[in-house]
């Protein structure tokens, strides 16, 4: 379906000329300068070209035998072009007035029009490849049968291996690079000519500048001929003129995640411009945009195979961690899994390397890398996710509170993701996150603003806040996981339970193990028998209490994952209230103690 594009209007003083695009129509204005005493006309066109008129049969009738249209009435002239021109002013349009018997011609008005074909595409059907028939390229929508093209953060660093993200130069530094960002590529068709008193210019709004970056190819394929003409503070690039066929191939690159203050949405505009004289201001001709979404970054849920395993090494003091890296080395080895190991040395004594990083992913339909999200928390491990795991197809995001302040709900045991999901009808085929929050109402402590904003805006794993500030540490990691199941969902839900605990304990009780000692070793809380454990009203009381509060977010896991108590498994666990904050007394469920 042609769109209407603008309204031209004709003389019988002088012939009119004009530029149209294929696949778009024009409207004749035929009642702007009516000669003298004529009451009709009627318009012919040559044959590169199809006129047609619109009107209302309830105001105007049509015309028979002769055809003569009245003038100053509900018709509208409309004409289109069938290919692009080979020259200049190749096809006429013919206005014909005539006086109040329809037989007197008194004038003829001429418009001489030559036709451009012009089209910016991009992948905006998710194939990997990019064609021109698609109709509309503003349209954008989500799911694996959506339209709209998708833009990668060029995160990664597959230029030299010292620097910084590849985005963060204005140039394209290595071959690998250009595949991390998408082709887009503006075809044109038609007579040099044009050019004499038009041009066409690739354009992008202020705002949408500096969230992506263009290149240009000039010339060769030599890295040096990939011009950068969009972007920062470029806003508009004049395309070169050409001669017959044209085709401009340009690669976008993707400069900025979606975050509060961006919704992911980029538009790239190709404009034809009309500039009779340098005096004279352009008025635009025709516009073609080409909407990018900009591909969110997407954690995985460890139900997934293992691919590569990161553990700390601590070799110094007292608590060494070399026994529990044997064991890690042989559950790698049976796992098939690649494990690095980060030393000490780049460690710097900091064992929680859950807590600093996060792994996900970016994925476009010709290109996907996973990039690893660095918690604010800032510790020893610092600079091991920028320095050791940035690199080539290895991509790497931050986001830090400008003024520094940072609580533990910060560091990344607190940021969890389920399996896929479906919730009252509505599918969330790669999972939803879940963050650790305050008690509703408490104002205590919060993940930082633009952590969560970060994570927000990535919309596709719509996130869930849990109450985790009744922990000491408060990470969502310490009271629930997930594992791989057979059955029904593909998995369960696993939960911390003091009751649970206690339950077992009193099962073991009866059987005779009452005098079994637990927490030998355990400084803090000292060799103690089952038998003393049951008998402490402290210890009962501090897991009610606990209790209670994973079961708050029992209630919301159920809510907003769509789960049911088959879905659940409890799991011992006991913890100990330190100044109203608890903290576990063995590492049942937490991801970050490996």
């Amino acid at each position: 379906m042609t769109a209407k594009q603008r309204v031209i209007r004709v003389s019988t003083e002088q012939p009119t000329y004009a530029v149209t695009v294929l696949g778009t129509e024009i409207s004749i204005d035929v009642n702007g300068f009516i000669p003298r005493g004529a009451t009709s006309f009627d318009v012919r066109g040559t044959s590169g070209l199809r006129v047609y008129v619109i009107y209302n049969p309830k105001l105007v009738t049509k015309p028979i035998g002769a055809v003569r249209w009245p003038l100053n009435s509900e018709v509208e002239v409309i004409v289109a072009s069938n290919d692009p021109s080979s020259v200049v002013n190749d096809n006429k349009v013919r206005v014909s007035y005539y006086g109040p018997t329809g037989e007197t011609l008194i004038a003829n008005a001429w418009l001489y029009l030559t036709c451009m074909a012009i089209s910016l595409d991009a992948d905006t059907s998710r194939t990997g490849v990019v064609e021109s028939t698609a109709n509309n390229k503003t349209k954008w929508t989500w799911g694996p049968h959506g339209e709209g093209a998708i833009l990668l953060v060029n995160c990664d660093r597959d230029g030299p291996s010292s620097g910084n993200l590849d985005n963060a130069y204005p140039s394209v530094r290595s071959y690998e690079d250009l595949q991390d960002m998408s082709l887009m590529i503006l075809s044109t068709q038609g007579p040099a000519g044009v050019f004499d008193s038009h041009k066409l210019l690739l354009h992008i709004s202020m705002f949408d500048a500096g969230k992506v970056r263009v290149f240009h190819v000039n010339g060769n394929t030599s890295l040096s001929s990939y011009e950068h003409v969009l972007g920062s503070d470029k806003l508009s690039y004049a395309v070169k003129r050409s001669d017959g066929k044209a085709r401009h191939s340009f690669f976008v690159e993707g400069l900025a995640f979606p975050d509060a203050d961006f919704a992911g949405l980029v538009s790239l505009n190709a404009t034809l411009l009309e500039q009779p004289s340098q005096d004279l201001p352009a008025t635009p001709v025709f516009t073609d945009t080409v909407v990018f979404r900009v591909a969110p970054w997407l954690m995985t849920p460890n139900t997934l195979k293992p691919v590569e395993m990161f553990v700390c090494s601590i070799v110094r003091g007292q608590n060494t961690n070399q026994k529990f890296l044997e064991a890690i080395k042989i559950l790698a080895k049976e796992a098939n899994c690649k494990l690095t190991i980060c030393p000490e040395v780049e460690n710097r004594g900091d064992r929680w390397i859950q807590d600093e990083m996060e792994f996900g992913y970016v994925e476009a339909p010709h290109k996907s890398f996973p990039v690893v999200f660095d918690s604010p928390r800032n510790r020893g491990l610092k600079e091991f996710p920028f320095k050791m795991i940035l690199g080539p197809d290895f991509g790497y995001v931050t986001r830090e509170p400008k003024n520094g302040r940072i609580s533990s709900l910060d560091s990344f045991g607190n940021l969890d993701i389920s399996p896929p999901v479906t919730v009252k009808g509505k599918e969330y085929p790669l999972g939803r996150i879940l963050i650790g929050s305050s008690f509703p109402g408490s104002g205590t402590r919060r993940m930082a603003k633009v952590v969560r904003d970060f994570l927000y805006a990535q919309k596709v794993q719509s996130p869930v806040e849990l109450y985790s500030d009744w922990l000491t540490v408060g990470h969502v990691d310490e009271f629930l996981t997930f594992v791989p199941a057979p059955d029904r969902k593909g998995f369960r839900l696993l939960l911390a339970s003091p009751l649970a605990c206690l339950k077992l304990f009193k099962e073991k009780q009866k059987e005779g193990y009452g005098g079994a000692a637990l927490f030998e070793g355990l400084g803090r809380v000292g060799r103690i028998t089952l038998d003393e454990i049951l008998a402490d009203e402290y210890l009962r009381s501090d897991s009610r209490y606990v209790q209670s509060c994973i079961d708050w977010n029992r209630n919301i896991l159920k809510r907003e994952l769509g789960l049911s108590e088959r879905d659940i498994v409890d799991i011992p666990q006991l913890f100990t209230l330190e100044h109203s904050s608890a903290t576990a007394l063995f590492p049942d469920m937490d991801r970050g103690s490996l």
